[in-house]
């Protein structure tokens, strides 16, 4: 089972491995293992939730997580015109599962790694609290996600992108402040 990932956005081109040798020596000050995996992919094990804002964080409720290059981006359905530029490069960083602890230590994890690469935060998908019902528009949707990433500081940008049935649909990218934000905010604390 998969759980949620998040991507990160660079503007400026780094090879992979420079990012890996900027990286790696970070995450095994508080994780364990750190395992590169074939195509240059990533696999970590937190130990130490502290050292990304996560103090009380039960290591044994954490599954692996992973990093690695994400080659869809730049994306040619995506419209990056909120941007001077579209971005150059993107990370995928995810959980191997699902649940509450791994959503908050991938949060947390993506505002550290988005601060020390200089990214944006790519949620792939609407921000939304609470969340949308399954009998709710698309329209009522995309009104409260807009309504909640306004209450929020720092920015964030809606990106459209073609949903594969000749619709568009939307996705936020934020800047760390936003995610800082975000995750402190009561929504956050009920995603699964």
């Amino acid at each position: 089972m998969s759980g949620p990932a998040v991507g990160l956005w660079l503007f400026e081109p780094r090879e992979f491995g420079d990012i890996l040798a900027d990286t790696v020596p970070w995450l095994e000050s508080f994780c364990g293992p750190v395992e590169p995996k074939a195509g240059s992919d990533l696999d970590f094990w937190v130990r130490d939730g502290s050292a990304v804002g996560l103090p009380a964080l039960d290591p044994a409720g954490v599954g692996v997580f992973f990093l690695s290059e994400d080659e869809e981006i730049p994306a040619e359905d995506e419209d990056y015109s909120a941007f001077s530029q579209p971005p150059v490069q993107g990370l995928v960083l995810g959980a191997g599962c699902s649940g509450p602890a791994n959503h908050q230590m991938l949060g947390h994890l993506a505002h550290a790694l988005a601060e020390r690469l200089d990214t944006l935060i790519d949620f792939d998908g609407l921000l939304s609290h609470p969340a949308p019902r399954a009998d709710t528009s698309n329209e009522v949707s995309l009104d409260r996600a807009r309504a909640l990433v306004a209450s929020l500081p720092g920015r964030v940008t809606e990106v459209s992108y073609d949903t594969g049935n000749g619709r568009r649909w939307f996705r936020h990218v934020g800047d760390v402040e936003f995610l800082a934000a975000w995750l402190q905010h009561p929504g956050f604390h009920l995603v699964k």
